[in-house]
């Protein structure tokens, strides 16, 4: 990963127009590709960013930027769209490199973990006929917590969580888009299953063609009988 504290003003072009002025910000070029750009504030979620595949490079600033203080314009492109991050550089302070290696991925708490295990063991809750693949299956960004198949053999990847919120969602819809590059697994779709599933995320996913699965960990653990529920 590439640090980078800079001043810069950021233009992007794609599905939207963005402009950011001149100002200091931190840069973030990672390991997989993906540009992101934090300021001071705004907690977690960057300015503005280019996930991965995309391509930097470097070209000489115009005689008008010069003068208003660019010594560099860094140019990313997204490779499958035409989506374009312009990083126009002003005074470095800081620009670091550091090889982070292999990230062993989320610790899931208890709960978390133990959904997990229980639907790989009793998969057929998502579907008869379906079987599990493996738990814990890699990818380049990390592992997803399941790879099963359905009946007809198609593979489905599952991301599980006690509480989903957009975010899981964000990172099924990345573990889809470079599951689907395996020609093993063409076609492969998702299924978000949590214990419970906000709204947004219930939306979004959708949106992506994403299937949404309420789990019962009670059920699921043999302590609470649901045939013999009265509501």
């Amino acid at each position: 990963m590439r640090i980078v504290i800079a001043d810069c003003a950021v233009d992007y072009s794609g599905r939207l127009d963005a402009h950011l002025p001149m100002a200091k910000r931190v840069l973030m070029f990672k390991g997989d590709g993906s540009v992101l750009i934090h300021s001071d504030g705004g907690s977690y979620k960057p300015l503005n960013w280019m996930t991965a595949p995309c391509n930097l490079r470097t070209q000489e600033p115009t005689e008008d930027e010069t003068e208003a203080g660019v010594k560099d314009v860094w140019v990313v492109e997204a490779t499958k769209t035409n989506d374009t991050l312009v990083i126009r550089v002003g005074e470095i302070y800081l620009d670091h490199e550091e090889n982070l290696g292999i990230d062993p991925g989320l610790t899931k708490d208890g709960v978390e973990a133990h959904l997990q295990e229980l639907l790989a063991d009793q998969v057929e809750v998502l579907g008869e006929g379906w079987w599990t693949v493996r738990r814990e299956y890699p990818t380049a960004i990390g592992p997803v917590d399941l790879l099963v198949r359905t009946a007809e053999g198609n593979p489905v990847a599952v991301e599980v969580k006690r509480r989903g919120g957009i975010d899981g969602v964000e990172q099924l819809t990345r573990y889809l888009e470079l599951l689907g590059r395996d020609p093993l697994l063409e076609g492969i779709t998702g299924i978000f299953a949590a214990q419970e599933i906000t709204k947004q995320a219930r939306t979004l996913a959708e949106d992506r063609g994403i299937r949404c699965v309420l789990l019962d960990y009670d059920a699921m653990r043999g302590i609470d009988d649901v045939d013999s529920r009265l509501f």
